[in-house]
C-alpha cells in the first residue's frame, strides 16, 4: 500500500504549510526545527508541548516514547514504547514487543500500528490504570497520533516523489497519554534527501535464472580451476555444450566447449556471462560489459571487491559505472556478486557452483520444487543442504556483496512467480533503502500466498564487523529488523537451526490449513507428552492445548480398549498413549485427534523405540517386525496425513537408529523433527506466521 493510500486510509489531510516550514530551516541552514516551529507541527500533530509540567498530563507513572526516525536501510520507520528514564533500559531485559514496537511506516496504518503497540508494557500500564480509575483507555488520542504521524512520513520519505525535505527523525519523549497528549520533550531533525539509485532491471533476473545462453570467462585449460569447476557443474547438471561459450584468447575448444576470443567475437547475445577471473580484472571486465551490450546478466565470483579497506573505494565506484548503466532506454546488463558462489536452476538446468557435485547430498524424494533460497554466503546454503537435503529448492542464489542486485531486488522478482511457494533468504546487510524493498517485497509475497523466512546476522559488534569484512554490508540495528520484517510477513529465526526448522516446516506444511492456536498433542512416554505441552509458547505468541470434544474423548476410549490400553491411559491432552502402543494406536489417535472440531494442529510422538512399534531396518529379535512391515507408521501415515487439512507434525524422538524412519517418512512428504520440544516449538513459530499473515491480507482488502 503506498504512502498517498495510507493517508486516505487514516483520514489525515495533508498540511500545505509544513512543507515550506521544512524548505525554510534548510534554507536558512539549520538541520532542526526551533521552539515556534516545534510547537506549530506538534500542534498539527494534536500534541501539547510543556516542558515545565504545568499542563495537565495523562497517568502519573506512564511516560512513551513515540516517534519516526529515517533509517539507512527502511527509510522512515515509526515507533512507540518506553519512555523516559525507562526508554533507557537495555532492551535485552525485555521480551520482544515488550519494551517499544516498530513498523515501517510506508506498510502501516493508524489501526494496525495501535494494535502493535497494544502488546507493550506502557500500554498495559496505561490500560491498567484508567480501569482503576474507570476511565477509557486512551486509544482514540493514540489512534490520532498515529495516523497524523503517518501522514507525515508519507509526505516527506525518502525516495517520494514530492519531497525536497526529508524527516529524519521526530521524537516525542517523554509523552504522557491522558485526555490530551503532553510532550515534555520533542524534537524534529530534517536533512536534504539524497539521490536514489537507478532501479534495477529485475525482469532480467528471467535471463539470469533461466538463460538459453550462458558465457564463462576463465575457465583454465590445463588445470581444475574455478572456472573448470564450474564449467564442469554446468554440463552435469544438464546444460548442453551448445548452450555455453567459453571466453578465453588462443583456445577453439575446452571440454567439448566451444572457444572465443573475446566478447566482441560473440556472434549472439549471452543471456549470463559467469565471470571467473580475478578481482583485479574485473574491473576493465565490466566496462566491457557495458560497453558492448553483449550480455543481459552478469555473476561476479571473485572476492576481493568492496570486502577490504583497499578494495572498497574502486569497488564503490564500479557499483556506481554499473547503477549509471540501468538509466539507459534497454536498462543496462544486471549484476550478481560480487564474492558470489553462484547459482543453482533447476528449471534453467544449469548450475553454477563451484563446489563438487561429490561435495554435495543427492536430492531426497520430491515431487514438485516449490521453494527458493536466497543468500548473501553461499556457505550458509552449501551447509543447509548437506544438512537438509529435503530442503532442496527449485533455485539458490548467492548474492554475495550486492554490487548491483540486492536482497530486495531478487525478493521481489520471486515473489511474483506462481510456481514458487517459500522463500528463504539469509541476510548479512542491506544497501541503502534496500531495506524498505525488502519489506515491501515480503508484503507481496505474503500477499501472494507466499511464506519468507529469513535468517538476519551480525547480532552483536563482533558480528556486525565480520559482516563488513565478508560482503561490504552494513548489519544495522538486529531488534529493529526483526520488528519491521515480522511486521512485514516473514518468518524471522534467532539462529541457524531455526532458520531450517522453519523453512523446512514453510514447505512441508504450506497446504495445511491453520484455523486457529489449539494443540493435541500425544506420545508413548510421559517425558514426549509433557515436553510438548511447555513447548507452546514464545516471546509473542502461544498455542494452548485444546479441549477435546466429547466425541473425540469417545472415540479414544474406544481405540484404546481395542488396544487393550485403556486400564492405563487416562484421557487428556496430551495424551500418554503408554509404550505398549503400537504403530497403529499412534496413528489411530492422531487422527482422532486431527479430526476433533476444537483442534487445530497436533504434534504425535511416534515413539520409535517402543516394543511395539515397527521403527528399525531390520529386527534381530522379531525378524520382518521393522519398517519392511505395511502395517508399520512409514507406510500407514502419510495416507492420513494426505487426507486431513489440518498440520500433523510427526516426531521420530530416538538416535541414528531411527533415522531411516524418519527419512522414510519425509521422502512422503511426511513433517518429521526428532524430538517433541523442538518440533512443537517450529509449529508454534509456524502457526503465528500463518496467522499474522492472514491478518495481513485481511487488513490489504
Amino acid at each position: 500500500m503506498h504512502n498517498e493510500s495510507k493517508s486516505r486510509r487514516d483520514g489525515v489531510p495533508a498540511n500545505p504549510e509544513m512543507a515550506a516550514m521544512f524548505r525554510h530551516v534548510l534554507a536558512d541552514g539549520r538541520d532542526a526545527l526551533d521552539a515556534t516551529e516545534l510547537g506549530i507541527l506538534l500542534s498539527d500533530l494534536g500534541v501539547q508541548m510543556d516542558a515545565g509540567g504545568g499542563a495537565a498530563a495523562g497517568p502519573a507513572g506512564v511516560e512513551l516514547r513515540i516517534g519516526l526516525y529515517n533509517t539507512a536501510e527502511f527509510g522512515i520507520v515509526i515507533r512507540a514504547g518506553l519512555g523516559g528514564l525507562d526508554a533507557e533500559l537495555d532492551q535485552a531485559n525485555f521480551r520482544k514487543d515488550r519494551a517499544a514496537v516498530s513498523a515501517i511506516a510506508e506498510l502501516t496504518d493508524a489501526d494496525d500500528f495501535l494494535a502493535l503497540f497494544q502488546r507493550t508494557i506502557v500500554y498495559q500500564k496505561l490500560a491498567t490504570l484508567a480501569a482503576r480509575s474507570g476511565r477509557p483507555v486512551p486509544d482514540a488520542q493514540l489512534r490520532v497520533c498515529f495516523a497524523r504521524l503517518l501522514a507525515l512520513a508519507g509526505r516527506f520519505a525518502p525516495g517520494t516523489a514530492e519531497a525536497s525535505v526529508v524527516v529524519n527523525r521526530l521524537e516525542l519523549d517523554p509523552l504522557h497519554v491522558g485526555e490530551r497528549l503532553v510532550a515534555r520533550s520533542a524534537r524534529c531533525e530534517l536533512a536534504a534527501p539524497s539521490a536514489p539509485r537507478n532501479p534495477r532491471p529485475i525482469h532480467k533476473i528471467d535471463k539470469l535464472v533461466h538463460p538459453d545462453s550462458i558465457g564463462i570467462i576463465g575457465v583454465s585449460a590445463t588445470s581444475m580451476n574455478f572456472g573448470r569447476l564450474i564449467l564442469g557443474n554446468l554440463l552435469k547438471s544438464g546444460c548442453s555444450p551448445e548452450r555455453v561459450t567459453i571466453i578465453r584468447p588462443g583456445e577453439t575448444e575446452i571440454d567439448g566447449v566451444r572457444c572465443v576470443e573475446s566478447l566482441k567475437a560473440l556472434d549472439h547475445k549471452l543471456d549470463l556471462l559467469i565471470v571467473a577471473v580475478a578481482a583485479s580484472a574485473v574491473y576493465d571486465l565490466v566496462d566491457e560489459v557495458i560497453e558492448t551490450g553483449a550480455v543481459e546478466s552478469v555473476m561476479l565470483i571473485p572476492g576481493d571487491l568492496g570486502e577490504t579497506k583497499k578494495s572498497r573505494e574502486p569497488a564503490a565506484a564500479l557499483a556506481a559505472r554499473i547503477n549509471a548503466a540501468h538509466a539507459r532506454a534497454d536498462g543496462g546488463p544486471i549484476f550478481v556478486g560480487a564474492n558470489c558462489l553462484g547459482v543453482v536452476s533447476h528449471p534453467g538446468s544449469y548450475d553454477s557452483w563451484f563446489i563438487p557435485k561429490e561435495r554435495m547430498p543427492k536430492p531426497r524424494n520430491t515431487a514438485e520444487r516449490t521453494s527458493v533460497l536466497i543468500s548473501q554466503s553461499g556457505a550458509f546454503m552449501v551447509v543447509r543442504l548437506t544438512m537438509n537435503p529435503w530442503l532442496d529448492p527449485r533455485y539458490m542464489v548467492a548474492l554475495g556483496n550486492q554490487t548491483d542486485l540486492t536482497h530486495g531486488d531478487m525478493l521481489s522478482y520471486f515473489a511474483g512467480r506462481p510456481e514458487i511457494e517459500t522463500i528463504g533468504i539469509y541476510v548479512e546487510g542491506f544497501k541503502e533503502l534496500d531495506g524498505l524493498d525488502f519489506a515491501r517485497a515480503v508484503r507481496r509475497a505474503v500477499l501472494n500466498g507466499k511464506q519468507v523466512v529469513v535468517y538476519k546476522s551480525g547480532k552483536t559488534p563482533a558480528g556486525m564487523a565480520g559482516v563488513m569484512g565478508h560482503t561490504a554490508s552494513v548489519a544495522g540495528d538486529p531488534v529493529l529488523f526483526e520488528s519491521v520484517v515480522r511486521h512485514a510477513g516473514a518468518m524471522v529465526a534467532e539462529d541457524f537451526s531455526t532458520f531450517d526448522d522453519l523453512l523446512y516446516m514453510a514447505g512441508a506444511l504450506h497446504h495445511k490449513k491453520i484455523g486457529g492456536h489449539r494443540l493435541a498433542g500425544l506420545s508413548g512416554a510421559g517425558s514426549g507428552a509433557v515436553a510438548i505441552a511447555d513447548a507452546t509458547g514464545s516471546d509473542t505468541f502461544s498455542m494452548e492445548m485444546a479441549e477435546l470434544d466429547e466425541s473425540t474423548v469417545t472415540r479414544l476410549g474406544e481405540i484404546l480398549a481395542a488396544k487393550r490400553l485403556d486400564a492405563l491411559v487416562e484421557i487428556r491432552n496430551p495424551i500418554d498413549i503408554n509404550p505398549g502402543a503400537d504403530d497403529e494406536a499412534h496413528l489411530q489417535i492422531a487422527e482422532a485427534l486431527a479430526q476433533d472440531p476444537n483442534v487445530d494442529a497436533v504434534v504425535v510422538g511416534l515413539d520409535p523405540t517402543a516394543p511395539s512399534v515397527r521403527g528399525l531396518e531390520a529386527s534381530a529379535l522379531r525378524p520382518g517386525f521393522d519398517l519392511g512391515d505395511r502395517k508399520g507408521t512409514v507406510h500407514l501415515m502419510p495416507a492420513i496425513v494426505e487426507r486431513n487439512d489440518k498440520p500433523i507434525v510427526g516426531i521420530v524422538d530416538g538416535g541414528s537408529l531411527y533415522d531411516a524412519m524418519a527419512e522414510r517418512l519425509m521422502d512422503q512428504g511426511v513433517c518429521v523433527f526428532r524430538d517433541c520440544a523442538r518440533g512443537t516449538r517450529a509449529l508454534v513459530r509456524y502457526v503465528e506466521a500463518r496467522r499474522s499473515a492472514e491478518a495481513i491480507r485481511d487488513w490489504n482488502l
